[in-house]
């Protein structure tokens, strides 16, 4: 049985580099992994009080079930000033919340970051990274993936041509369902 692995897309836009990417992934993922990307973009802004009132919204609830469900996480995300997006950060938060109710704990994760730059959004893969440690996300150190030039990479409908980005997803993700197995084993 394929394992359950939750994709989170940074980007909102709908032509969004980091959204193709996404797709690509689950395009490429090997028959061990089951790559779904979960929508973030429904989410209100992180506010305690919602979950203080004892009523969060239902967008929240949905969210930390299906975060809680995953066996791993795969976030794709582009950069934002040096940063990750506010709607990656804040689908962090809404799942780490309330305060002993992390649904992200313990988990297996990994992230790869777009960019149509030469760096690869390094700087959000990073200050992603920074978050995941905190939620106690296990982030695959190696192989580290930064996806420069993506303006270059897709056709006009949005696939992932180039065949040298393809092969390194591809043993990316070989890598990842390695993680998973390693921190995740299934009992037998």
């Amino acid at each position: 049985m394929a394992r359950d692995v939750t994709v989170i897309v940074g980007s909102l836009r709908k032509e969004a580099f980091s959204l193709k990417m996404a797709k690509a992934l689950v395009e490429l993922a090997p028959a061990s992994l089951k790559l779904e990307i979960v929508e973030i973009r429904q989410l209100p802004l992180y506010n305690q009080d919602y979950d203080d009132s004892g009523n969060p919204p239902a967008d929240y609830v949905s969210f930390r079930q299906r975060i809680k469900a995953a066996e791993a996480y795969l976030f794709v995300t582009p950069e934002h000033n040096r940063s990750m997006p506010a709607a990656m950060k804040n689908a962090v938060d809404v799942a780490s919340r309330p305060y002993g109710k992390n649904c992200w704990d313990g988990k297996p994760g990994a992230v790869v970051s777009v960019s149509p730059g030469a760096m690869g959004a390094f700087g959000a893969n990073h200050h992603l990274r920074q978050s995941l440690v905190f939620v106690n996300v296990a982030t695959m150190p190696q192989p580290e993936a930064y996806v420069g030039g993506a303006a270059k990479l897709f056709d006009t409908a949005g696939v992932l041509t180039n065949e040298s980005t393809r092969e390194f997803l591809t043993q990316f993700l070989g890598a990842f369902a390695a993680w998973i197995e390693r921190l995740a084993p299934r009992e037998g």
